[in-house]
């Protein structure tokens, strides 16, 4: 029989998530206050039914006004308590709701109950429509009060009207709030009725105490039946003490909030556990209001099922734009956690791909993290598909590779010719969302689906293209290029991005890769890529690019538009023949030059392909270079490279002016027979490549 072990809940809690704390003490808040309440409501029963009804007239003046001030005591405390909650949610977002219209939080409870007041019965005048500076929230640090306008600033936006009356439908000059008066004093007061709990709770307890110490209930009439005298008595002692009970189970739980939040800095602790940084303390204070507010009004433990994920996705999906900052925040911060339960709800999807979307300047942050959020998604392959199906999902991060620079159509007239900007400004306050746009981009296309609707998406890929059109004048203007460079790093995840959509299989790569190769700037754009390699960076674009030349020249059409682009076989045959000797002599990365070189010789050899006009394109590079691709053949690296391009040039380039310069086959023939019997080489390789010279050298012989 297995022996029971007690469990530490508070260790369980401190163990897990970091807002379990705050769940906990929220339950327990809830407990007591439910006490409070059952206790007063059976008080107010008792007082209404048995001593107001069945004693009123036996009761003496006193006790009846002692039960009667009690009662209406009690009664403003707990319409007070009530609303009190509604008021405290309403503050924890109200400041960032309404901007620069922030107000100074009080100091203390004399001045604070009489600003209050005067705000309540003013007339929305000079003073609720001057725009002030804000002044900040009271952060408690150390068991002190400081104010931190830069909390207050990072939920302080300016409006934008025209965004507004596009997502809701209202007027330009609708504000956003008709009373916005009312909602600076929110945090007022529920400091007011806070401190009128406390009033009426004390009040109760200096009653009861007041009438339970003197036990002077009166004489009771002579008129009075046995029963009324022995019971009036025992009646009051259980009405005091319900009230006593009631108001110091209030006061208990007062005191231990105060002790928790104020004292022990419970908000703080859970905020810096969870690192959602200075900002996130106005989050933090919202979902511990909203787990007690749901222990209070539904079941007790309603509250203890709250977590931060799920308290984040319900305020993306609500109406208010302070609301989703909050929630976006959250989800930012728990979304590598979290990425399972984020993908699998469809509503929180289709916000954060609506984000996307958003243009309005007062909406930055929030479309930041909502794209930093969806590229966590898109990285996931089954939450790729899903945020791939939404519905305006391309376009919304299309809208993300936006510059600033002119409307959609004006860029589009760049691209296709009409109008050549070659230069971008290199701080430009969109570059944020470019690259994180061609991140997402980049994710999504490695699933072929996905690629298919990147295709469909109007514009989309010419504006891919478009961030390698000032990489040219970069690397040719700086030496070395730096990596921080947000041109360089938008124009490498282009790069990428278009990699991996010209090598997609079927008929889906088909139609791209034809639509990427029709682009009058891509062919140009990746050749100045190709013209610079000095550095690591343009080194690494560098084989990027001619990877991407190797996945075009699989489609026939694309072949020769590649070779009739002047320097592009050039460019190729140097990256191919002569990129190992600088390189190694400077010390450079060994590793990404073999490659380059590989990719290189790949894309000749794919270019060449039934191409005889492509094949007369690489004998016109220079005077021999037959000679040094024969030399290149017993090169241990590229020499089957060399043998393939070799093999390519004799089956395809069999015209006329070209016989005298191919004649230098013959020499490599020894060096390919050679290796493919010593088996250094693929050996199925060297025999096309074998039958293909043979044929070739009888030609030249007859």
């Amino acid at each position: 029989m297995e022996s029971w072990i007690p469990v530490d809940f508070d260790s369980l809690a401190d163990a897990s998530s970091p807002e379990k704390k705050l769940t906990v003490v929220a339950l327990r808040l809830a407990i007591l206050e439910k006490a409070a309440c059952g206790v007063g409501a059976l008080g107010f029963i008792w007082a209404t039914v048995v001593l107001l009804g069945g004693f009123a007239i036996a009761l003496q003046r006193t006790d009846f006004w002692f039960v009667t001030v009690i009662l209406l005591v009690e009664g403003a405390r707990i319409f007070s308590r009530s609303h009190e909650l509604e008021w405290q949610h309403q503050a924890t977002w109200s400041l960032a709701e309404a901007g620069a219209l922030s107000f100074r939080a009080i100091r203390s409870s004399s001045r604070g109950a009489a600003r209050a007041f005067r705000f309540l019965f003013e007339t929305s005048g000079p003073r609720g429509a001057v725009v002030g500076t804000p002044v900040g929230l009271p952060v408690s640090v150390d068991g002190r009060q400081w104010r931190s306008p830069e909390l207050l600033s990072c939920f302080t936006r300016k409006s934008d009207p025209r965004s507004s009356a596009n997502r809701t439908g209202q007027s330009r000059e609708s504000p956003r709030h008709p009373n916005g008066g009312w909602v600076f004093i929110s945090s007022n007061i529920s400091r007011l009725l806070y401190w009128l709990q406390l009033i009426s709770a004390t009040a109760c307890v200096i009653l009861s105490l007041m009438r339970l110490v003197q036990q002077d209930y009166g004489e009771v009439s002579a008129a009075a039946d046995e029963t009324e005298k022995q019971n009036r008595g025992p009646a009051l002692n259980i009405f005091y003490s319900l009230a006593l009970s009631e108001a110091l189970l209030f006061l208990a739980e007062r005191a231990y909030w105060e002790w928790k939040v104020s004292r022990c800095l419970l908000l703080e602790e859970a905020n810096r556990e969870c690192g959602l940084g200075p900002a996130g303390l106005v989050s933090v204070r919202r979902f511990f209001y909203d787990a007690y507010s749901r222990c209070i009004n539904g079941s007790i433990f309603d509250g203890i099922k709250m977590d931060m994920v799920s308290f984040g996705e319900e305020l993306l999906v609500s109406g208010s734009r302070d609301e989703q900052l909050i929630g976006v925040r959250i989800l930012l911060r728990f979304a590598d956690k979290a990425m399972r339960r984020i993908g699998a709800s469809v509503a929180v999807m289709e916000r954060l791909v609506e984000m996307l979307n958003w243009k309005s300047s007062g909406e930055e942050e929030i479309r930041t993290a909502a794209a930093v959020v969806v590229s966590k998604l898109a990285g996931k392959k089954q939450s790729g598909i899903r945020v791939a199906g939404i519905t305006g999902a391309m376009e919304s991060i299309s809208s993300l590779l936006d510059t600033g620079s002119g409307a959609n159509a004006t860029r589009l007239e760049e691209i296709n010719g009409r109008q050549v900007t070659a230069d971008r400004p290199e701080k430009n306050q969109h570059s944020t969302f470019n690259l994180l746009g061609l991140l997402i981009l980049k994710k999504l296309a490695k699933d072929p689906d996905n690629c298919d609707k990147i295709g469909k998406t109007k514009g989309l890929i010419p504006k891919i293209i478009d961030f390698t059109t000032a990489i040219g004048r970069k690397i040719r203007h700086q030496n070395p290029i730096p990596s921080t460079d947000p041109e360089i790093q938008a124009a490498k995840r282009a790069l990428q991005v278009l990699k991996l959509l010209a090598g997609t299989t079927g008929r889906t790569g088909e139609i791209l890769r034809r639509e990427i190769s029709e682009i009058v700037f891509t062919i140009s754009n990746i050749r100045e890529i190709l013209k610079h390699g000095e550095d690591e960076i343009s080194k690494s674009l560098q084989t990027i690019g001619v990877e991407i030349i190797t996945f075009l020249a699989m489609d026939e059409a694309a072949r020769d538009s590649i070779g009739a682009t002047g320097g592009m076989m050039r460019e190729l045959m140097r990256i191919f023949l002569d990129c190992a000797g600088p390189a190694v002599s400077a010390g450079g990365d060994v590793g990404r030059d073999r490659h380059v070189r590989m990719e290189a010789g790949e894309a000749l050899a794919m270019l060449v392909v039934e191409s005889e006009r492509n094949c007369e394109r690489v004998l016109r590079v220079g005077e021999n270079v037959v000679e040094r691709l024969v030399d290149a053949a017993g090169d241990p690296l590229i020499g089957v490279k060399a043998s393939r391009l070799l093999s390519y040039l004799c089956a395809y380039g069999e015209v006329a002016n070209g016989f005298q310069r191919m004649k230098a086959v013959i020499k490599a023939f020894p060096m390919v027979l050679n290796a493919m019997m010593n088996g250094e080489r693929k050996q199925l390789e060297f025999i096309g490549n074998s039958a293909r010279i043979v044929k070739f050298m009888a030609q030249l012989i007859s």
